[in-house]
């Protein structure tokens, strides 16, 4: 039977801290608050991208965070404003450590850090960032890993396809899960200045922690609400999927999928259907080749006659020459 724990543990030197700092010119930064779960996150749910609502918005996948009283919960993936200009979203993930599952928050930073080579989809495929870019204090979107609708089109696009290496649903980094390590790039970034997520995502994973539906305790690993256009409209309207929650494509798509959904569903249909057909095709094929050995065969079975008749018993020597005969 598992059993559901939370180690929320804030460092002893913060409670000595408080009482220095007061004697101190210069206010102690605030310890952040350690999460240690000791069961893994579910896997991550599938779902698509709802379209871009604005210029400058950047696309910020969900995640699995987690509450002492409920355990796992599923905050939806929407689309925020940097909080300024040629700032980066570097995702939460989860990681094994020390024997527990250890939540990493998500951070803004000029480079994308390391989030466990978990792949979230939508340009976040476990390494960097490759669903836009800026340029000259201007965000630019990869038509490749983004979804435009009709009420606003972007005209500062580009199209960038890469080669996607894993494509698993794991939502957790180590011991058993994503085996993945940081590189040179993301180790440099992880040290530079960060900040810390906006007051609306903030609000955003608050409000979904109230949203029972979106524990993995009721939804069984299926949120009611996968993704949404933006916090405020989670916030509007908490029942309202905008994330479209489908089947996973067998091949050349991550578990989220980053091309729209109807570009991915009929590529299945095609490619499994015709399969049965040639498969059955050569069953029908040998068929021919029973009939001219069947032929042959109720022939030396139907004339017994040869045998039975005075004649050829007659001559025991020219018999077996006959019947020779009759089988070639």
């Amino acid at each position: 039977m598992n059993v559901k724990f939370a180690l929320r543990s804030l460092a002893i030197a913060s409670a000595v801290a408080l009482p220095m700092a007061l004697l101190s010119a210069t206010p102690a930064k605030a310890e952040p608050v350690v999460i240690q779960i000791g069961i893994a996150p579910p896997p991550l749910p599938v779902y698509i991208q709802p379209t871009v609502p604005g210029d400058g918005y950047i696309w910020t996948p969900g995640y699995w965070a987690y509450d002492d009283d409920g355990g796992y919960y599923w905050v939806p993936g929407v689309w925020v404003l940097a909080p300024e200009p040629g700032y980066l979203w570097t995702p939460a993930w989860w990681g094994w450590e020390d024997g527990f599952y250890r939540f990493h928050a998500g951070y803004w930073g000029e480079h994308i850090g390391f989030y466990g080579g978990i792949n979230y989809g939508f340009g976040y495929f476990g390494v960097g960032f490759v669903g836009g870019e800026w340029r000259g204090g201007h965000f630019f979107y990869n038509s490749a890993y983004n979804r435009f609708g009709t009420g606003f089109h972007p005209t500062n696009v580009y199209i960038h396809n890469v080669t996607i290496i894993n494509h698993s649903t794991v939502a957790f980094n180590g011991h058993g899960g994503i085996d993945a390590r940081p590189n040179a790039q993301e180790q440099a970034a992880m040290h530079e200045n960060h900040v810390q997520p906006t007051a609306s995502q903030v609000s955003h994973q608050g409000f979904a922690a109230q949203n029972k539906s979106q524990f993995a305790s009721v939804n069984h690993g299926q949120p009611a609400v996968t993704a949404a256009k933006t916090p405020e409209a989670f916030h509007a309207n908490p029942t309202h999927n905008a994330g479209a929650p489908r089947t996973p494509a067998p091949a050349g798509n991550n578990a989220h999928p980053s091309q729209p959904a109807p570009g991915n569903h009929p590529a299945p249909a095609p490619t499994n259907r015709p399969a049965p057909q040639p498969q059955s095709h050569p069953a029908p094929a040998p068929a021919p080749r029973p009939q001219p050995q069947s032929r042959p065969a109720p022939a030396p079975q139907s004339h017994p006659a040869p045998q039975s008749h005075p004649a050829p018993a007659s001559h025991p020597a020219p018999a077996p020459h006959s019947n020779d005969k009759d089988k070639h």
